[in-house]
């Protein structure tokens, strides 16, 4: 392998390797987000899904299956699928969040409104549901079932738990894994199921997923106390301006005495935040090492999302893979 190759972003390198099945995915999305009746529904689609996105999750379906050996057509369905549902949940999200950018574009329930980005994405959800069905496979249809309820329970959970001091590590493990994980390990699993690989095999991919995608998140969250801007593609500091209690804020918390659990129930729970605010937060994750014990709980995540690809057959997939799950950590490691 070249420098070049050795180089490249994994992500790179699995989107060149599956170029032409991602060729594949990306006509099945614009023929599936038409609309006879209603030309707002590809207008708002394409506006996100064409916005640049790296397309992670697609790809982590077509290298699952490729990975196990398949060489039908219904990998490309079900890389669609999930695709669909991420960009369904994306515009909700938006919704929920007022969110006004998304990959440094408006987001399209400020260039529309609120009313297009929720029926909009109900609409996809539908789509992908058709696109499952499609597969004939019932085993299928029933993890990417599961794994939109997941998402809709981490969602409400979130928003639950938000800006409460109480929430505990354990509840945060619940949101991220339905929110960010749910998705992650149900586009490995189906890989591995439409390839009819065997159950250890799909169990590891499951695996790997759920690991990739909390460690994922948890780095998310940990690069809002110190991250760049360009990195994270937010400001440093848009988790605490929210008051969203993220792992490194629960951990301070559980150390707090009552002087700084005083400061946290002001800035977080009342939302009263003031000049200066940010930095002592940051100062207080500092004095207990949270952001240092944050880092280290997504680097274990990692390392149990490649000690689960050792049960898959040799592969450079497998390989792009493993290097994966190194890389969406090494913005802290």
């Amino acid at each position: 392998m070249s420098l070049d190759e050795t180089s490249r972003k994994p992500h790179d390198r699995l989107a060149q390797w599956l170029a032409s099945d991602m060729e594949g995915v990306n006509t099945l999305i614009r023929e599936r987000m038409a609309s006879e009746h209603a030309p707002r529904i590809p207008e708002v689609t394409a506006h996100l899904v064409e916005a640049g996105g790296k397309r992670l999750r697609p790809m982590l379906t077509l290298a699952a299956a490729r990975l196990c050996g398949y060489d039908g057509p219904y990998h490309v369905h079900l890389a669609a699928t999930v695709e669909f549902i991420h960009t369904a949940t994306l515009l909700h999200d938006d919704v929920v969040d007022e969110s006004a950018q998304r990959r440094g574009r408006p987001t399209a329930n400020l260039l529309w409104d609120n009313k297009s980005s929720v029926l909009v994405g109900d609409y996809l959800f539908s789509r992908s549901f058709q696109l499952m069905v499609e597969t004939g496979s019932i085993r299928v249809l029933d993890i990417l079932a599961n794994a939109s309820a997941t998402i809709a329970e981490g969602e409400v959970l979130q928003l639950t738990a938000a800006r409460d001091l109480g929430t505990t590590e354990g509840t945060y493990h619940k949101v991220i894994r339905g929110k960010t994980a749910a998705l992650f390990s149900a586009a490995t699993e189906v890989g591995g199921v439409i390839a009819k690989a065997p159950e250890d095999q799909v169990r590891a991919l499951f695996t790997y997923g759920d690991a990739l995608g909390i460690a994922f998140q948890i780095v998310d969250d940990l690069l809002d106390y110190g991250g760049a801007t360009q990195v994270i593609g937010k400001n440093v500091g848009d988790d605490f301006r929210e008051g969203k209690l993220t792992l490194p804020v629960i951990k301070a918390v559980a150390k707090a005495d009552a002087e700084e659990r005083a400061f946290w129930k002001r800035v977080i729970e009342k939302l009263d935040q003031r000049d200066g605010d940010l930095e002592h937060a940051l100062s207080l994750l500092a004095r207990h090492g949270t952001l240092e014990e944050t880092r280290s709980e997504a680097l274990a995540w990692s390392r149990k999302a490649k000690d689960a690809l050792k049960l898959l057959p040799p592969h450079e997939l497998r390989d792009m893979l493993s290097d994966l799950a190194d890389f969406v950590v090494a913005r802290v490691s």
